[in-house]
């Protein structure tokens, strides 16, 4: 009995070490399996690395990436320029003419010092320089400010000037504003003591304010403010001038009245030189 019993235990051990060995050279064959696969995919990276990096630089030297070298001396299509409504593009190209064109890829250009330079021209605030490829092209996005006065010597001169909301004198040789921006027209004088262009952001506001009251009053489009003597200046509306005299404390209450005299002039027959509201308590009409 006891012989048999070691005889089957003799006949496990061995079909145990058959397993054994079995399953061991199985998972030598998974691990040479996968230290082939673990090669195989790191010479496929190191070689798609190569091909890439090959590609990458064919690409960064095509010349899709960089500006032509005329792009800053001749008109074409690398230059964008938008939102110029009082600055003529051609003087905003004359300040590109001073740069030297990069010899790099457009992504690598920086634009800094030819943003400077545009934002030397008077009538600009900001000025936007967007960078595109294929093909290199730059976009200048200004933004330019706001007339609200224009300055004429005379009723019958063209426009030599106009101020900014923000004070700014806007010289002649930006003139004549485009039609769509909308101003007021003020006659004055230049050189002097009261010349327009010791006017500072104070006194464009007063204009700016007396303008506006008398249209809103007269309910009629201001055609121009005459301020040749500050001390006695004129309106003119579409019915008639009006004088305002000095514009002083007072002279938002004298603007006040112009509606309930306005109305009486399309009545009379006589011509009318102009509606004076200039004293405090008495209004005229002074006839032709």
């Amino acid at each position: 009995m006891e012989n048999n019993n070691q005889e089957n235990n003799q006949e496990e051990q061995i079909v145990d070490t058959a397993k054994i060995i079995k399953r061991v050279r199985k998972s030598r064959k998974v691990r040479n399996s996968r230290r082939k696969q673990t090669a195989l995919r790191k010479t496929f990276r190191f070689f798609m690395t190569i091909f890439l990096l090959l590609i990458l630089g064919y690409v960064s030297k095509l010349p899709q990436w960089y500006l032509p070298q005329n792009t800053f001396t001749t008109v074409n299509n690398n230059i964008i320029i938008k939102n110029n409504k009082i600055v003529k593009s051609n003087r905003i190209l004359a300040f590109l003419k001073l740069h030297k064109v990069p010899d790099k890829p457009i992504y690598m250009i920086r634009t800094d010092d030819i943003e400077r330079d545009i934002k030397k021209l008077r009538p600009i605030k900001e000025v936007y320089i967007r960078r595109y490829a294929f093909p290199a092209r730059l976009q200048i996005i200004v933004k330019e400010r706001n007339p609200i006065l224009s300055i004429a010597l005379d009723e019958k001169t063209p426009v030599v000037g106009a101020f900014a909301e923000d004070g700014v004198l806007i010289g002649h040789e930006f003139m004549p504003l485009n039609p769509d921006i909308k101003t007021i027209k003020v006659i004055t004088k230049y050189g002097g003591e009261n010349s327009y262009t010791k006017w500072n952001l104070a006194k464009v506001q007063e204009i700016q304010k007396i303008a506006e009251q008398i249209e809103l009053y007269a309910e009629e489009p201001l055609e121009y403010i005459d301020f040749r003597n500050p001390n006695d200046i004129y309106a003119k509306v579409k019915t008639t001038k009006i004088r305002i005299g000095k514009p002083d404390s007072s002279v938002y209450e004298r603007i006040k009245r112009i509606p309930s005299i306005l109305p009486q002039i399309k009545l009379i027959n006589t011509k009318v030189q102009y509606l004076d509201i200039s004293w405090e308590k008495v209004n005229y009409l002074k006839l032709k």
